[in-house]
C-alpha cells in the first residue's frame, strides 16, 4: 500500500503526467467553446495531426539539444534552407528519395557547423545559432529571389504517400513520424549510452569530461540531429504544398523552445524527457490549432505561447521543489 502511495505522489509531481492534464483541458476548453465543436471535427483533426506534426518534429530535436546544455535558434532558417536545397535538387531531376536524402545529408552538414562553431569558438549557442538564423535565411532569399517556386511530386505517388499520406484513410503520416521519430529518440535518451551522456554533459560539462565524455561530441552530434529533422521536415513540408516559400519556418525557432519549456526541458540543461517534450510539442500545436478554430486574432498566439511557457517555468520550478522535499 504505501508502494502504491509513493507512486502516486511521483506519478503527481511528474512533468510528463502534468503536461498531459495541461494538454487533455485544453482539448476540452477547445472543443467545448468552439463553433459546434468543430475542434474536433476530423477535418480539423486531420490538419492538426499533419500540420502540428511537422512542427512537433523539429521540436523533438531541440528538446534532445536543450537536454545537453544548448539552444538552436536557427530551425526555422534552416529548414528553409533545405527547402531551398530540395528545390534545387528537385531541378536537377534527381529521383525524389535521392532528393530527400541529399536534403537531409545537406541539414546534418547546417547542424555540424552549428555544433563545431558553438564548441570550438567557445561561443554560447544562443549567440552562435543567432547569427546562423539570420544567414541561412538571408542566403535563401538571396538565391531565390524571395519568390516561391513549383516543386511537384506528385508524379511519384510513392514519395508522396511516403511524407504525406494517411493511414486508413485518416491517420496522417507525418503524425506517424512524428510519433516514430518520438520513440527512436526516447529509447536513445532512456535506454542507450549516448543519452546518458547527453544527462552528464547538459548537468554539469566540466563533470563529464572528467568522466572521459567527449562533451563538444556530444553536443555536435545534437546540433546535427536538430538539422537532420530540419531537413526532413522540409521535404515533407515542400512536397506537400508542391511549391518552395521563402517565408517557411518563420517564427519556429521561440516555438520550439516553447514546446520544450512546456514539456519540463530545463533551459539550463540536464532535465527532461523525451515523453515530455513530445506532450509538449503536441500541446503547442493544439493551442495554434485552437485558436484559430475559436476565431481569435493569430496576434492573441504570442500572448498566449508567452503565458503558457511562464506557467510552465514556474510549475516546473514547483515540482522541482516538490522531489527534493521528498527526498
Amino acid at each position: 500500500m504505501a508502494n502504491k502511495e509513493n507512486y502516486l505522489k511521483k506519478l503527481f509531481v511528474s512533468r510528463s503526467f502534468s503536461i498531459l492534464v495541461v494538454l487533455i483541458a485544453l482539448i476540452i476548453i477547445f472543443t467545448v467553446f468552439s463553433p459546434e465543436g468543430r475542434f474536433l471535427d476530423p477535418d480539423n483533426l486531420k490538419v492538426l495531426l499533419a500540420y502540428g506534426s511537422e512542427f512537433s518534429i523539429i521540436a523533438l530535436g531541440v528538446g534532445i539539444l536543450m537536454v545537453s546544455g544548448e539552444f538552436d535558434m536557427s530551425v526555422g532558417s534552416i529548414l528553409v534552407f533545405c527547402s531551398y536545397l530540395f528545390l534545387v535538387f528537385y531541378q536537377l531531376h534527381f529521383n525524389f528519395f535521392l532528393v530527400l536524402i541529399l536534403t537531409i545529408i545537406g541539414g546534418i552538414a547546417l547542424g555540424y557547423l552549428n555544433g563545431i562553431i558553438t564548441v570550438k569558438g567557445q561561443i554560447p549557442s544562443f549567440v552562435t545559432t543567432l547569427g546562423t538564423m539570420m544567414l541561412w535565411r538571408g542566403l535563401t532569399l538571396w538565391f531565390s529571389g524571395g519568390e516561391q517556386q513549383a516543386c511537384d511530386v506528385s508524379s511519384s505517388p510513392a514519395f508522396l504517400s511516403f511524407l504525406n499520406g494517411n493511414i486508413g484513410g485518416f491517420f496522417p503520416i507525418q503524425a506517424m513520424w512524428f510519433i516514430v521519430i518520438g520513440i527512436l529518440l526516447g529509447i536513445i535518451l532512456q535506454k542507450y549510452r549516448f543519452g546518458n551522456w547527453i544527462y552528464a554533459t547538459g548537468d554539469n560539462a566540466d563533470a563529464a569530461r572528467a568522466m572521459g565524455i567527449r562533451t563538444d561530441i556530444v553536443k555536435t552530434i545534437c546540433f546535427m540531429i536538430v538539422g537532420a529533422l530540419c531537413a526532413f521536415v522540409a521535404g515533407m513540408q515542400i512536397s506537400r504544398v508542391s511549391c518552395f516559400t521563402a517565408r517557411t519556418g518563420e517564427g519556429w525557432e521561440l516555438k520550439a523552445v516553447a514546446a520544450c519549456v512546456v514539456g519540463g526541458t530545463s533551459l539550463r540543461g540536464g532535465i527532461g524527457d523525451m515523453a515530455g517534450i513530445f506532450l509538449g510539442a503536441f500541446a503547442i500545436s493544439v493551442i495554434e490549432n485552437g485558436l484559430v478554430v475559436l476565431r481569435i486574432p493569430y496576434f492573441w498566439t504570442y500572448t498566449v505561447f508567452g503565458l503558457v511557457i511562464v506557467f510552465s517555468v514556474l510549475s516546473s520550478m514547483y515540482i522541482e521543489k516538490q522531489k527534493w522535499t521528498q527526498k
